[in-house]
């Protein structure tokens, strides 16, 4: 029997050359990090290990969180005949041949062999069909990693058969303990270079990787190399222009020529702002009459009245994109009246910036935090599987409700309770804010019935 039939060197690990996220793929249950819903103790997949009694499973996540580590060391702790399939390079006569030699092995009471299938949503129904008989009559146990949803992509017929586990993005605290022991770690690591980070360009690296641990431990490996280069020697610490270079996000600049241009439309900006309509008018024309691009203009407009306006005028939005549209249809010189209505519309409106602050706060939860997923109840539930795993339970339809709005939690778990719009007391944002309330009121009464 092929022990692996497309094998994956296993010296990789001690391979100097390999990429830091290969040398540090974990060879054990408690070298991994994370997935202790799935792996910690007591939990179903050590407990199929430790009892070596494999079931067919499918490991479903995201990338970077373990599925082909976790399927390769479960498969590495059972006594059984293993073999390992690359979905991008197998074909169907290959897997028939295996299928057979699986069945001579298990007729002759040697036990059945486990099947790895990395990226099993990329075989086709009839590469999938090929597995089902042998996984029905307990010939193979089948393990599938996969980063989509098995519910459409794995046949159902072979997914009946097989059960489904849910692998979690790795937390920020969880990433960040995978990067700390990349820097420690003397052989596989980073460790005998002597590199060392500061916990904040950790934190960032761990933001940015968004609970993949490849693309973390990626970041770490050329930002060291960055560190080491300027520094000249070892050992080095990696700094935030360090790590800012190997992510190539630096701060746009702009150049002394262009100052002038900036300095207009700033002018033209505060302004409208400030509910200055002569000024306003004076610095559109500065602009204008210098040979500005329109476009420009009406596009800055569009940003002010989201950004100074917001809801405090709903009709201030559809001005500036009116003005954006005169400027498309008719050009110069005809549209400048266009945009000039509409920058004195936008001086008097009366003013809020809740909205833009909101959405300020929202971005500033998404970066510093880790992107959960919506809960289960609000989430939609199109299969079986989906309903199986709690997908839409317990959602309450809010048209069915006699107060027409449940006291039912949208957010995330952690951001429970987090407000994000504060309606003014200006213009249109009175009354919204008064709607709020009684939306807050229909709640309450809500949960009470």
């Amino acid at each position: 029997m092929t022990k692996n039939l497309f094998p994956e060197s296993e010296d990789t690990r001690s391979n100097a050359d390999a990429p830091l996220a290969e040398r540090l793929r974990p060879r054990s249950l408690d070298e991994i990090v994370g997935q202790q819903h799935l792996i910690g103790k007591g939990k179903v997949l050590r407990i199929m290990a430790e009892q070596d009694r494999l079931a067919s499973i499918i490991l479903w996540g995201p990338p970077g969180t373990g599925k082909t580590t976790l399927a390769r060391i479960l498969a590495r702790q059972t006594r059984s005949p293993f073999v390992s399939y690359s979905a991008v390079l197998s074909g169907i006569k290959e897997i028939k041949t295996v299928m057979a030699e699986a069945e001579t092995l298990f007729r002759a009471s040697r036990g059945r062999t486990v099947v790895f299938v990395d990226e099993i949503h990329r075989f086709n129904k009839a590469q999938q069909d090929a597995f089902l008989p042998y996984v029905e009559s307990g010939v193979i146990a089948l393990i599938g990693a996969t980063t989509e949803n098995p519910s459409f992509e794995v046949i159902g017929p072979l997914l009946s058969r097989c059960k489904v586990y849910v692998l979690n993005p790795l937390s920020p605290e969880e990433t960040e303990e995978i990067l700390k022991r990349a820097l420690t770690e003397p052989q596989l690591g980073l460790g005998a270079d002597e590199i060392s980070s500061p916990d904040a360009v950790l934190r960032r690296i761990s933001l940015y990787a968004n609970g993949d641990a490849r693309v973390a431990l990626n970041i770490l490996e050329l930002s060291a190399s960055l560190a080491v280069r300027r520094a000249g020697k070892l050992p080095a610490v990696l700094t935030s222009e360090d790590l800012e270079s190997a992510l190539q996000q630096k701060i746009p600049r702009y150049d002394k020529d262009g100052e002038e241009h900036y300095n207009l439309i700033s002018a033209l900006h505060k302004s409208m702002r400030n509910s200055d309509p002569d000024a306003s008018l004076y610095w559109l024309g500065r602009m204008l009459e210098a040979g500005e691009d329109p476009v420009y203009i009406a596009r800055r407009m569009v940003r002010f009245a989201s950004e100074d306006v917001g809801l405090a005028d709903v009709r201030a939005l559809n001005v500036a994109l009116n003005a954006a549209d005169a400027v498309r249809l008719v050009g110069l010189p005809e549209c400048k009246l266009a945009l000039a209505q509409a920058a004195v519309y936008l001086s008097v409106a009366p003013k809020s910036n809740s909205l833009y602050t909101a959405y300020g706060a929202v971005v500033s939860d998404v970066e510093n935090s880790s992107n959960e997923p919506p809960p289960l109840h609000i989430r939609n539930a199109p299969t079986s599987l989906m309903k199986d795993l709690g997908y839409g339970k317990d959602y309450q339809y809010a048209h069915n409700l006699k107060e027409k709005v449940a006291d039912m939690q949208c957010l995330p778990e952690t951001l429970k309770g987090r407000r994000y719009y504060h309606p003014s007391d200006q213009g249109m944002e009175r009354r919204i804010r008064e709607i709020l309330a009684e939306i807050k009121q229909r709640k309450q009464r809500s949960s009470k019935r």
